[in-house]
């Protein structure tokens, strides 16, 4: 028999060898962005946290260095000036193109002037009240039993004050109004809602596996705190806290004008409220520019707040 051997054809395979990416380029693409990282790519797009965050840096520019946009005095008046109110408009920036008050002061100074108290008091009682309730608020969400219970009873105590009237009575206790003192009164009960918000935080972090791996790892009490709860649980804090100053600084306004927060000589936008309400039919510009300004910080503060609240809560993205 003759010996038949077959040869199975030979089949080139060709198979395109695809081009290996940048090592760097694919890394960078494929890492998961944290929560901080999708909140500020976010924010960068949005409209209202743009226009809010110029307007902000513009009054935090203005509270720093106020002499950078008028040198008129605050204080020195002019009784030839007297209630003169017609703007100069043609003279934008000049020291009367607001027109002056009662004592010849010039508007546009003291509206510039004025911007520095009403910022710093409502920074310094973000900040205060942010840390205060804040550390309550952990303590009392992550230790739980009779910790909560004894804090959380207190944060009520204070949480049923109203907060204005509870301001009142404390800056009665003070003969001198100084800027602390304003904001010790205002920030006395303004921690109770951050404490609230940083409870019921903390109690929903807590119970994450990442902090029962820590705890089992022997992890202290303080380290998974400030290391593994805190970071989780403060991005409500923010929002809270952002959007409560501005209405720190209306509240601050709000004293002043009745006669309870800063007096004269401080230059205060609730100062030159208050007086522009004697000659509000004769000469309503001095009532009109500072509650102007004050509106604007307010809405600035607010909008800021309700465009981090979009960044940071998962559910409106």
């Amino acid at each position: 028999m003759p010996d038949v051997t077959k040869t199975a054809p030979a089949v080139e395979e060709t198979a395109a060898t695809p081009s290996a990416p940048d090592t760097a380029t694919a890394a960078k693409q494929d890492k998961a962005r944290s929560l901080w990282g999708d909140a500020w790519a976010d924010l960068r797009r949005n409209p209202y946290f743009l226009v809010s965050s110029v307007l902000i840096v513009l009054l935090l520019l203005i509270s720093a260095w106020p002499t950078l946009f008028t040198s008129a005095s605050p204080t020195t008046g002019d009784l030839v000036k007297h209630y003169v109110g017609k703007p100069e408009l043609g003279n934008i920036g000049s020291e009367g193109w607001l027109g002056y008050d009662i004592q010849g002061r010039s508007v546009y100074a003291r509206l510039i002037h004025g911007t520095r108290a009403s910022i710093a008091v409502g920074i310094l009682v973000t900040l205060f009240v942010t840390v205060v309730g804040g550390i309550m608020g952990m303590l009392a969400g992550y230790f739980g039993g009779i910790t909560d219970a004894i804090l959380s009873r207190i944060t009520d105590i204070f949480f049923g004050i109203p907060f204005l009237l509870g301001a009142m009575v404390v800056l009665q206790a003070f003969t001198e109004r100084t800027t602390m003192v304003v904001v010790f009164a205002l920030a006395f009960l303004g921690w109770t809602q951050i404490t609230r918000v940083m409870r019921g935080a903390v109690i929903t972090v807590k119970q994450a596996d990442y902090v029962h791996a820590a705890k089992a790892l022997g992890a202290g009490t303080v380290r998974i705190l400030f290391r593994h709860i805190l970071p989780n649980a403060v991005a409500p804090v923010i929002v809270v806290a952002t959007i409560a100053l501005g209405g720190y600084i209306s509240a601050e306004a709000t004293l002043s004008y009745l006669g309870l927060g800063f007096a004269a000589p401080t230059v205060s936008w609730g100062v030159d409220i208050s007086a522009g309400v004697a000659a509000i039919r004769t000469s309503p510009h001095i009532l009109l520019w500072p509650s102007i300004m004050l509106s604007l910080t307010v809405l600035a503060f607010i909008m800021l707040g309700e465009a981090v609240r979009n960044a940071l809560d998962p559910k409106l993205r």
